[in-house]
């Protein structure tokens, strides 16, 4: 949406490089499709110029990359937005760079790759931004008007807060669509497997809550993201396209951590727990 509103974007392609090269990059979007015909396409950060903002939005399971990736894209005012689900990402990122400039992004979106160099986009479209050592707030408000001049919802919120409150969603359905193999609609459709993904929202705002994050999460949240969840068509998420083309799941930021701080905190989340022994167990059979 940057790229196709006039703003100045360079994209780090892996296996579509060449392709995108040539054809360039499509959008087949709900709020409507458009072809990027000319893209500032790479496949090594060691060629791209250092940027005002990186966006992050590799597999945190591939974030052993950043330390050789990173740093060809830095100036000394550099904001490295981390577009990953999970807790514990910016802390682990921080240990790498001490002195980087951090926020997390939190994508609220239905989106999925389809082809080469070509994207579908479901529904949703909402990004937080959430400084974690970054303090210029102009240049985030830059960011946040640049989105919303290409037609994007962008907010700001409070850090451990986004993080949390996007656990609260990501937690449930990764992993059960997962042990499943199902997607969410049919998950909602049955009594016993709603009530056990309410279930683990429950859990989860219990865990931040126990953790102490900025405001309290009430549990209400929890009833309206089931809301949310059953007016989205049969959906994917991330994890469960990683299982289906049996590739590493995210286990470690988005289980493993969070259950290490809810239980460092006092809270243990018995539901996500086994969750997450069922994900390790499953990624064990195919790596």
């Amino acid at each position: 949406m940057l790229a196709h509103g006039g703003k100045e974007v360079h994209f780090l392609f892996h296996s579509d490089y060449d392709y995108v090269k040539e054809n360039g990059f499509q959008v087949d979007s709900v709020n409507g499709n458009f072809h990027l015909d000319k893209v500032n396409a790479y496949n090594s950060t060691k060629d791209m110029p250092q940027c005002d903002v990186v966006f992050v939005c590799l597999k945190s399971t591939n974030n052993v990359l950043l330390k050789d990736m990173l740093p060809p894209l830095l100036h000394k005012d550099t904001l490295v937005v981390v577009i990953q689900n999970g807790i514990g990402i910016e802390y682990d990122l921080q240990k790498l760079f001490p002195h980087l400039s951090i926020a997390a992004g939190l994508a609220f979106i239905g989106t999925g790759k389809v082809g080469k160099g070509h994207i579908h986009h479901q529904f949703f479209g909402k990004l937080t931004i959430a400084p974690y050592s970054f303090k210029n707030m102009a240049l985030i408000d830059n960011i946040i008007s640049d989105f919303t001049e290409v037609d994007m919802t962008a907010v700001t919120a409070n850090y451990a807060e986004s993080r949390w409150k996007k656990a609260v969603w990501n937690i449930p359905f990764n992993g059960l669509t997962v042990v499943l193999n199902t997607a969410t609609n049919n998950i909602l459709s049955n009594p016993a497997t709603e009530q056990l993904a309410y279930d683990m929202m429950i859990e989860v705002i219990r865990a931040a809550n126990a953790v102490g994050v900025e405001r309290a999460i009430s549990e209400s949240f929890a009833d309206n993201m089931m809301a949310s969840t059953k007016t989205m068509p049969p959906y994917s998420p991330s994890m469960k396209l990683d299982f289906d083309f049996h590739r590493p799941l995210e286990i470690n930021y988005i289980y493993s951590c969070p259950i290490e701080d809810a239980l460092n905190a006092g809270y243990y989340m018995h539901k996500v727990a086994m969750l997450e022994a069922e994900l390790k167990f499953i990624q064990n059979t195919y790596i």
